[in-house]
């Protein structure tokens, strides 16, 4: 029996994207870029982290100019977000609510300082989370985040939930097991268990 469950954010416990393509394409355009994203991009992008995103969206410019636009983005994505917050999986609450009642919940992600706490905000879900920690909050990439869930709590057996075959990769690399969340933003090797709706987790892990 799993003793931990780690959740990835985006594409795992909900979608921002059509939040945050609004929320970027106001700083591209207050920066003086002439770039624009699409929520469909972005659903490419996420998972990575932001310095790779900012790469991917402005190629080409210097990267101090990069590291000056980061902290415009995130500005605007976290007003954005505590106004509209994203669109949740279908039964995601209730799902983690009811693992919660026989494993520790915890959440890792690539994304910056603050994106975590912003989603349970707005989810009202802190409860129930036992710990959570990500790229920003450290500068260290998920698979590290992940190990320092795993040392940290003393979890023998916990199980990674992510959606892109980054998370997969990740997890692989801290000695954890992974179940992919198929409903969210992309694919992995069909060698991983799956789910197709979030409700489908409490089966697979009991």
């Amino acid at each position: 029996m799993f003793d931990g469950i780690i959740f990835d954010v985006d594409g795992t416990l909900w979608d921002s994207t059509p939040v945050v393509e609004k929320a970027w394409n106001q700083a591209l355009e207050e920066a003086g870029y002439e770039a624009r994203v699409t929520a469909e991009q972005l659903k490419g992008l996420f998972g990575l982290p932001m310095n790779e995103i900012i790469n991917a969206i402005l190629p080409g410019v210097p990267q101090e100019e990069q590291d000056a636009f980061a902290p415009i983005c995130y500005k605007h994505e976290h007003e954005y977000l505590d106004r509209e917050a994203g669109r949740l999986y279908p039964e995601i609450l209730e799902t983690i609510r009811e693992l919660a009642k026989s494993h520790k919940v915890f959440i890792v992600s690539n994304c910056q300082a603050g994106y975590i706490e912003l989603f349970i905000k707005k989810t009202g879900i802190g409860d129930v989370i036992t710990d959570h920690v990500c790229l920003g909050d450290n500068d260290l990439l998920k698979a590290d985040n992940i190990k320092l869930i795993v040392e940290k709590h003393g979890l023998k057996r916990p199980v990674y939930i992510g959606d892109i075959q980054g998370d997969a990769d990740s997890s692989k690399k801290a000695g954890v097991e992974f179940i992919h969340a198929a409903y969210g933003f992309g694919k992995v090797d069909a060698c991983y268990a799956a789910v197709n709706k979030p409700c489908e987790l409490i089966e697979v892990i009991d």
